[in-house]
């Protein structure tokens, strides 16, 4: 037995998220989700992990609300943000506040304290200067508040987009960065910032003179783009690095002699070209950028400098991996460090130059902090982090025309196992490290063989492979899956006769195509998926969407060639539709109108609708309940089992 057979114990798994290191290299610190003790949700706490390997990590903090976002000051004081309470005030309010853990050791003391919280905050290496994001209403506003609430009044008046964001509403508060410089009191460096730093990330010199961040800039027709803007922390005073029409520019990271800015750019998609992403390098007084990474035909994103500020190291898809790759920041010549099955993330270069941190994942293996000596070819990773044995083992399986995936395959099978085939979100991803939301695991565990494929749309391949599916979503990406099934349930070890589709956002938008072109399947699960596809322009990204496919109204053909629900009367399949009601990326409306299509041409469906969930089901209640409502609606179509409803529904 695994903890994968056993919902409760897969729930319980610790979850290694993010990294940080001390300015000496000696103390390495990850963030660590778990279990709340009421099992109702995770909170997450900071433990020490021996970057040299030979002690057992240990937990550094411990609270019930649960502590995030670390990062050392210059003299090894460890920050973190933290909703625990101050133990010297009588307030009860829950904001998140600063916490600084002295580096010798000792309790906790609250740095920072301000009305509705801390979001985010960035130190500076050499002074320690300390920037920090948080939001607050306009003057005109605050005096509004309490008049509004004694009158009743919760209506908000929009004069643009956007409107919601991910699961909340936006405004009238504004996201803003304040810089703290010793004992001094916050100052505000950004004024009437508008909605312009809303999801920005934010960078500071290592002298703390300057503060990089991406900046929304509102456009015609609802849109916006991104510019890259530099603060000065002693005027205030802005300038633009870089800004370009049909780009965003976002997600800076600082050199650390203090020269240079590399940042995402992220070139729009086009009714006649797709989306692209390279890094931009800016030099931080002034002066023309430079594409870093043109050489490369892949998505970089996730960049860190090396601490002599010759080296980016960033991350991207390549062929369902998620590999460490190192750009020479004068030359340009890139070179792919890692070259296991795996995906790294949080990388983190140690002062001596010789050593990275990073967290490593794969199919087979959760994230884990690992080491690896840059000095060597292909390093290999040593793990600092014990990993859960899992019920199976993962294989690569490709067609003749080169579409590939991963393919799980369960423990101990005495017959050809029932096949899942698993559709990923994006559609611009990949499957590639470990998933918890949709882990292959769980149902190994159970009997069951899963397909993870790399249709058209697909990152890791090129941007040809992107092309391949730019303003039809639908098309390409179904035959690639088609092809990739075909051979699978060829194989000796899968029984083609019992075979199930599935998929989340995007992927649940092509497992509603799949039921309205074929019954192959026994089965289909759509979470979190489009119908109609026109809908989409009420979503948070639906700017994005009218990129790509043209105005509704102005160039209808593409939504309506790419429309699933155009084709709910071919639907035969049983169906289980799943939705949040706080979804703003899938907005509820699909659910709802496919669920009623579904009635309504009297096909055998379910519906397992979350009133307080977003695009994710992220509570470990709900997400018990929704392993256990797929379990059961598999069983009834693929293992002949009876239906149970599961019991908390």
């Amino acid at each position: 037995m695994t903890p994968f057979h056993d919902l409760g114990e897969f729930l319980a798994l610790p979850r290694v998220q993010g990294l940080c290191l001390s300015p000496d290299g000696e103390r390495l610190v990850a963030v660590v989700q778990a279990l709340a003790a009421d099992r109702k949700s995770h909170r997450t706490s900071l433990w020490r992990v021996d970057p040299h390997g030979r002690d057992e990590p240990r937990r550094l903090t411990r609270s019930a609300e649960g502590e995030g976002n670390p990062a050392f000051r210059p003299d090894g004081t460890l920050l973190f943000t933290s909703a625990r309470p101050d133990p010297d005030s009588e307030k009860n309010e829950h904001d998140t506040r600063l916490w600084a853990l002295p580096a010798d050791g000792g309790e906790p003391g609250l740095v920072l304290d301000r009305p509705g919280g801390i979001e985010d905050f960035a130190v500076a290496e050499d002074t320690g200067t300390l920037v920090f994001a948080a939001s607050e209403l306009p003057g005109a506003d605050r005096e509004r508040a309490g008049r509004r609430k004694e009158a009743g009044v919760t209506a908000t008046l929009y004069e643009g987009l956007p409107v919601r964001d991910w699961d909340h509403h936006v405004g009238p508060a504004e996201r803003r960065l304040f810089v703290v410089t010793g004992t001094e009191e916050p100052r505000d460096l950004t004024p009437e910032p508008g909605q312009g730093l809303m999801g920005q990330a934010f960078a500071i010199s290592p002298d703390g003179a300057t503060v990089v961040t991406g900046r929304w800039l509102p456009q015609p027709r609802g849109e916006r783009r991104s510019e890259l803007v530099a603060i000065d922390t002693a005027t205030g005073e802005q300038t633009v690095l870089a800004t370009e029409d049909g780009v965003d520019l976002h997600t800076p990271a600082i050199s650390p002699d203090g020269r240079s800015v590399v940042c995402v750019r992220d070139r729009h998609a086009t009714y006649d070209e797709a989306r692209q992403e390279t890094l931009w390098l800016v030099p931080l007084d002034g002066g023309e950028g430079r594409d870093l990474t043109a050489a490369l035909d892949r998505w970089p994103s996730d960049q860190v400098w090396s601490p002599d500020s010759r080296t980016v190291y960033f991350g991207a898809y390549d062929a369902g991996r998620y590999p460490i790759f190192r750009v020479d920041a004068g030359s340009g010549e890139i070179e792919r460090l890692t070259g296991d099955d795996a995906a790294y993330d949080a990388v983190v270069p140690a002062p001596d130059g010789r050593r990275v941190y990073a967290l490593r994942s794969a199919i087979d293996a959760p994230p884990a902090p690992v080491r690896l000596d840059v000095t060597r070819p292909e390093p290999q990773p040593l793990r600092l982090f014990d990993a859960p044995e899992t019920p199976g083992r993962v294989t690569e399986v490709e067609t003749a025309e080169g579409i590939r995936a991963w393919l799980v395959l369960p423990d101990g099978a005495e017959e050809p196992a029932p096949l899942l085939l698993w559709v990923h979100g994006g559609p611009h991803s990949s499957w590639a490290g470990w998933h918890w939301r949709w882990n292959p695991w769980l149902m190994a565990a159970r009997g069951y063989a899963v397909l993870l494929p790399d249709p058209a749309l697909s990152l890791g391949y090129g941007q040809d492979f992107v092309r391949r599916g730019h303003g039809t979503w639908a098309t390409p990406a179904y035959e690639d899956l088609m092809a990739i099934t075909d051979a699978v349930v060829a194989r000796d070890d899968i029984d083609g006769a019992r075979t199930a589709a599935m998929g989340g956002s995007y992927g649940g938008y092509m497992a509603n195509w799949i039921a309205g072109h074929t019954d192959r399947f026994q089965a289909i699960v759509t979470h979190a998926s489009r119908w109609p596809l026109g809908a989409m322009v009420t979503a948070d990204m639906g700017h994005g969407l009218t990129r790509e496919f043209g105005d509704p109204a102005e160039r209808p053909e593409r939504w309506t060639a790419g429309d699933p629900s155009a084709y709910a009367g071919r639907i035969r399949t049983p169906m289980l539709v799943i939705h949040g009601d706080r979804d703003y990326r899938v907005p509820i409306g699909h659910g709802l109108w496919l669920w009623s299509d579904l009635m309504r041409h009297e096909v055998e469906a379910k519906f397992l609708y979350f009133p307080d969930e977003n695009h994710w089901v992220l509570s470990p209640g709900n997400a018990a309940v929704w392993y256990e409502t797929v379990f059961a609606f598999l069983g009834r179509h693929l293992l002949g089992e009876k239906w149970e409803r599961p019991d908390l529904l």
